[in-house]
């Protein structure tokens, strides 16, 4: 069963060696860097992906700071439990947790367009293309 946990002194090491394919690299910052960026940008939240105990993936989402919304920053399933339908298990899970707040209505993330696995997946649950690319990165919304 999908379930999220803090990164701690006790997972960070298996958190840390998750990665995705050397062809799937460029698509996602390393979890080094996204730790790093949530031990700065505190509004981050990191959390690894867990089936049961086993550690199958990463993600990171907050309330950005500039426009107030909800947004996965990240989103990663290791390159040994690719294809085992973690990613979209973990996307619902986490969209559950977010639509908690009812104070906001949508959740946002970015991705590269030819980045067509992750466009699929996105789609499949509900994200469209808002016509907004930023850095190279085209801008999904999902409205609740």
């Amino acid at each position: 069963m999908i379930n999220f946990r803090d990164v701690t002194p006790k997972n960070f090491h298996a958190c840390i060696k998750l990665s995705v394919s050397d062809t799937q690299k460029h698509f996602v910052a390393s979890n080094v860097y996204s730790l790093a960026q949530a031990y700065t940008q505190k509004e981050c939240k990191p959390r690894a992906i867990y089936d049961d105990d086993t550690i199958v993936g990463f993600l990171m989402y907050c309330i950005d700071t500039d426009d107030h919304e909800y947004w996965i920053y990240r989103f990663m399933i290791d390159t040994n439990y690719q294809r085992n339908n973690y990613g979209r298990q973990a996307l619902k899970a986490l969209i559950k947790i977010i639509k908690k707040d009812k104070t906001h209505n949508k959740i946002y993330l970015g991705t590269k367009k030819s980045n067509t696995t992750a466009l699929k997946l996105y789609e499949s649950v509900g994200f469209v293309f808002t016509g907004r690319i930023e850095e190279g990165e085209w801008i999904l919304a999902l409205k609740y």
